[in-house]
């Protein structure tokens, strides 16, 4: 079993991508899900770092990262589990550069939408952190949910505009 990931062994991964990544090209690498909560101090750990990028030639070295840092590492995007919302690109908030790799954390409202639908009372807590911090605001949330094309849901069958304007309308309701 490989140990948690921490605020450390986050700073330890993102160091090590950027040492190990190809030469040519510059490269963003974006924290997603439980390492988003735990770089900003949500949470002590998490089981996995979920991780997204630009380019996947950043990720060459990727098992021997894992066990060199023991860590546990996915490839996540919220996109992976809920129509992507207007604007995203727009939105990844800068976290540092290192090297030739510039690090973020993925769209806070993109993060927020995916932890709402998910449900899970973890993801419900990481939710409940991104209002209270200021990083997601629930109107633009809402509005912004409003926005998703309805082609985009075809890429979804098992979510439906209702159930995902209904699961943030609740989720928005009980936080005031």
């Amino acid at each position: 079993m490989r140990a948690s990931a921490t605020r450390e062994r986050l700073l330890e991964l993102m160091r090590e991508l950027a040492r190990t990544a190809p030469r040519k090209g510059h490269y963003r690498v974006y924290l997603v899900g439980g390492g988003t909560a735990v770089y900003l101090g949500w949470r002590p750990s998490s089981l996995d770092v979920d991780l997204s990028a630009d380019q996947e030639a950043i990720f060459h070295d990727i098992q021997g990262i894992k066990e060199r840092l023991n860590i546990n590492i996915e490839f996540a995007s919220p996109e992976h589990f809920v129509p992507p919302l207007p604007g995203t690109a727009d939105r990844h908030i800068p976290i540092e550069t290192i090297g030739r790799v510039s690090f973020y954390h993925f769209d806070p409202y993109a993060q927020a939408l995916s932890k709402i639908v998910r449900g899970f009372d973890r993801d419900m807590d990481d939710a409940k952190q991104f209002l209270e911090s200021g990083l997601v605001d629930g109107p633009i949330l809402r509005d912004l949910v409003s926005r998703i094309p309805e082609a985009s849901f075809a890429r979804y069958p098992s979510l439906s505009r209702s159930a995902i304007v209904g699961a943030v309308e609740q989720f928005l309701s009980r936080r005031g």
